[in-house]
């Protein structure tokens, strides 16, 4: 299955898991759908929180293999390949953190 791919069934799983909610907010009422689009932005954070994650092991993953691969072919360098996959996953982490602080700004305003 190519790339492509998996990311639509993962879209569209994520839209059929939020499915009830949008037909629970037909049924109540104003004050029902209110209720429910809360609903609804908390499995946003939730999904935006589950993304930054992913993208973040992901991220180390490569830079972790990478690091791996460098070291075989050269071993005399691993020192200075540790040193900058440190930091390289430093910044990767950082990203995975400006994420989650996005989603959680997002819940609260």
């Amino acid at each position: 299955m190519n790339k492509f791919a998996r990311i639509a069934v993962l879209f569209a799983v994520l839209f059929i898991a939020a499915a009830p909610a949008f037909v629970y907010a037909a049924e109540g009422g104003p004050d029902a759908a209110a209720a429910d689009s809360s609903a609804i932005g908390k499995i946003g954070v939730g999904i935006g929180v589950g993304l930054s994650a992913i993208g973040a092991g992901l991220g180390i993953g490569l830079i972790g293999a990478s690091t791996i691969d460098a070291s075989a072919r050269q071993p005399e360098m691993q020192n200075k390949l540790t040193t900058i996959m440190f930091i390289a996953a430093a910044l990767v982490e950082g990203i995975a953190l400006f994420g989650l602080v996005i989603c959680i700004l997002a819940l609260f305003l």
